[in-house]
């Protein structure tokens, strides 16, 4: 799905809340997160929506290998060759600069997420969420972070006022790991096929790591609560299953 879409009726709110389902391992989250948030402040809305973010696993059988680089796991994974993968996350890595991002590859960590999505429904209780993907993101992508470390998910859960003891027992918890799930289970049902998947207000979705312009419009025409259009976009960039960006 590469534009906007009336999925279900809504209902005027004082705050927008735009529903988010995204991986940390996913390139085009961050760049789709990094658009969005420079669409608000473009708008002005920045402190009136809320952005909730909801977990999806793009690959749940990736094992964390600290020995080895993003260039080989995902050249193994999608039959790249060495040279072939370097050459596309470099590529990656420049569509980044572009929305005021820098990766470094060099750096990645290969991890399974799923202890990072635990780590955000933590936050989530405490009003942090936000916070707390941004340093995800960040970590994976530019500071060369293993997101699948529980010492580094404790640090970071610290820095926005999470104790220890809470991050520790949520990277453990049944409750916690039913609650990630459910979000990749509803997204199964939303039949979202790949991230990032924005749904604003309960009624309109935008897939892909949108241009600001198509944010921009589309957050104004949700503010106004007009009749909406489809809105075309000549850059559908978003990641499916299997890291297939």
């Amino acid at each position: 799905m590469n534009n906007l879409e009336n999925i279900t009726p809504g209902h005027q709110t004082e705050m927008m809340v735009i529903d988010v389902w995204s991986d940390i391992v996913c390139p085009f989250c961050y760049i789709g997160k990094r658009n969005l948030e420079n669409a608000l402040q473009q708008t002005g809305l920045s402190e009136l929506v809320k952005v909730v973010w909801h977990s999806f696993e793009l690959a749940p059988d990736a094992q964390t290998n600290p020995g080895a680089t993003i260039y080989e796991e995902l050249g193994k994974r999608k039959g790249w060759s060495p040279e072939q993968s370097k050459q596309i996350h470099k590529q990656m890595e420049q569509r980044a600069k572009e929305s005021g991002l820098e990766f470094d590859f060099d750096q990645t960590v290969p991890a399974n997420s799923f202890k990072a999505h635990r780590l955000l429904h933590l936050a989530k209780k405490h009003g942090v969420q936000d916070d707390v993907k941004e340093s995800l993101l960040k970590g994976y992508f530019t500071d060369g972070k293993n997101i699948d470390d529980n010492a580094w998910l404790v640090e970071t859960g610290k820095q926005f006022g999470l104790s220890d003891q809470e991050v520790y027992l949520a990277l453990q918890s049944d409750d916690i790991e039913k609650e990630v799930r459910e979000d990749i289970e509803s997204a199964r049902k939303l039949s979202i096929q790949g991230v990032p998947f924005f749904i604003l207000n309960q009624k309109y979705a935008l897939s892909g790591a949108q241009p600001v312009k198509v944010f921009v419009e589309a957050l104004e025409k949700v503010k106004e609560e007009i009749g909406i259009q489809p809105l075309n976009s000549d850059d559908p960039a978003f990641c499916g299953p299997g890291w297939n960006c």
